[in-house]
């Protein structure tokens, strides 16, 4: 017995129906029964192309506002009844239901009408219920129905049409009835998700229907996938394939960047920035971010929130990196910037960030919200008889959007809006701060005056104590140990600045 079906028949009811002309126009040079519902229906009619209302097969008209149109046996028997199954045949034949052999239908756009801040009950509305009943009835009877879900697939569908001369394989049939689940449960979850949002319901439902096989994972050995829709948020304007590890270190430069509104530059290698700067320029932001650690920006990543100029970009191009984000970027300076065939330029677009982080461990998945807070001058209470001066006020509170971006145990130097060095990654604080003087000292940066950033508390005064020697003048904590008197006491006896926020910046 053939696996293969020629359609004679066809459903179609859509919200969207651009691109859907051309196959109507097919189904009907095939000979295709076409049945149809409202808007649909009037399209096709439009369109000089016989079709059959549903309303004429169920003997009932569209209800409730159109809230009940296709909820009916004489429809879904049509979709579900196995055609080679002889009491099937016999109760089709009884209740003179037609064979439908393909669906084509959609679902109302319920995740755009939340994104539009619509009204609880226009939202309501957009839950689709004939149309998901359909996908799902079509693709659970793939061994019979062809079912078309998605505008994004009428091109694929018209070719099958076109070559096979309206015949559809089973591995046509189950490989559409695969992407009809992906489009039923991703809408489903999107639905949960808007009536969930308070968390009152533990359930992490999860889902992205944009994915991308990449290269490979961290490692060449590893398999790697990203799921989302990169597109939105950049756009390539050359370069490369991007790869795992680009798009760890594109999403730390995205959320960093995002912390600054002055012009500013930062340079970031495996997530953590070895370089950045606040100036008028961005061509001396550039300069100074670099000057930061020449070494470690070598193939690293490099963000701006500035438009990059030929100037700038003539700069830049001395360094070999692997990415450059910026906002734009003029014409002389990307023809610059693209003079490495490999070298990825992205365009930042202006789309907002998730808030929400999710990281896989052991059995389960953690979730919690992002780190957006950024504390300023009016959120840090200075604990030393000694105040930090205006400029040290800057330079502390750019220092902890720094740390704030750093892997933990991490500790920040910096002066003059500009990062000097930083110890990341540390098993503990002292190490942290011992790597970044060390760093500091070997692009011969003068530690006198600058401050010092920690992403938690100081559990002894032996930090404050090695930067009070080495010239550093000021320190941003979050406070909270049990012993930050003695930090205090210390700071006040050698005529150093303290000051707290109350939070604490982990991150693992």
């Amino acid at each position: 017995m053939s696996n293969n079906i020629s359609i004679k028949s066809a459903l179609i009811s859509v919200f969207h129906k651009d691109g859907l002309a051309p196959i109507v126009k097919k189904l009907n040079d095939l000979g295709v029964t076409i049945y149809s519902t409202g808007g649909t229906e009037k399209f096709i009619n439009d369109l000089g192309i016989k079709v059959v209302a549903i309303e004429d097969v169920t003997d009932y008209p569209s209800i409730l506002g159109g809230r009940v149109k296709t909820l009916h046996p004489k429809v879904f028997g049509g979709i579900l009844n196995r055609q080679h199954h002889e009491g099937d045949k016999g109760e089709m034949e009884a209740y003179k239901i037609p064979q439908l052999d393909l669906v084509i239908v959609d679902l109302y756009p319920f995740e755009k009408t939340v994104a539009s801040d619509a009204k609880e009950q226009d939202i309501i509305e957009k839950i689709d219920i004939g149309g998901i009943s359909l996908i799902r009835a079509a693709a659970k009877n793939f061994a019979d129905t062809f079912c078309v879900s998605s505008m994004e697939d009428y091109n694929e569908f018209l070719e099958i049409l076109s070559e096979n001369n309206g015949t559809t394989t089973l591995a046509h049939r189950k490989h559409f009835a695969a992407k009809a689940f992906n489009i039923s449960s991703h809408y489903d979850t999107a639905i949960f998700n808007y009536f969930n949002s308070d968390h009152n319901i533990a359930s992490l439902k999860f889902s992205e229907r944009n994915g991308k096989v990449l290269r490979y994972g961290e490692n060449p050995h590893q398999k790697g996938f990203f799921y989302g829709n990169f597109d939105e948020l950049f756009k390539q304007l050359h370069g490369k394939e991007i790869s795992y590890n680009n798009l760890l270190d594109i999403d730390a430069a995205v959320n960093l960047i995002e912390e600054f509104s002055d012009t500013a530059i930062a340079i970031l290698k495996h997530n953590n920035a070895c370089g950045l700067a606040v100036r008028s320029k961005l061509l001396d932001a550039w300069k100074d971010a670099l000057a930061g650690d020449p070494v470690s920006a070598f193939g690293g990543v490099l963000i701006t929130n500035r438009k990059v100029d030929k100037e700038t970009a003539e700069e830049i191009n001395k360094l070999f990196f692997e990415v450059i984000i910026a906002p734009a970027y003029n014409k002389e300076a990307l023809e610059i910037l693209k003079s490495k065939k490999n070298r990825i330029i992205l365009i930042k677009k202006d789309a907002a960030l998730p808030k929400k982080q999710f990281r896989s461990l052991l059995n389960g998945v953690l979730v919690q919200d992002k780190d957006l807070k950024t504390e300023q001058k009016e959120h840090m209470q200075a604990v030393t008889k000694k105040r930090p001066s205006e400029q040290q006020y800057k330079d502390l509170a750019f220092a902890n959007i720094l740390v704030k971006h750093s892997k933990s145990n991490a500790i920040v130097l910096a002066k003059n809006m500009q990062l000097i060095a930083s110890g990341v990654g540390q098993t503990s604080r002292v190490d942290a701060l011992k790597h970044a003087i060390e760093k500091a000292k070997s692009f011969n940066f003068d530690l006198k005056d600058a401050v010092m950033a920690s992403d938690a508390f100081f559990p002894f005064a032996d930090s404050v104590e090695i930067a009070n020697k080495e010239g550093i003048d000021a320190v941003i904590q979050p406070g909270g140990s049990i012993r930050d008197k003695d930090s205090i006491e210390y700071c006040d006896k050698n005529g150093m600045a303290m000051v707290f926020t109350g939070i604490r910046h982990f991150k693992h």
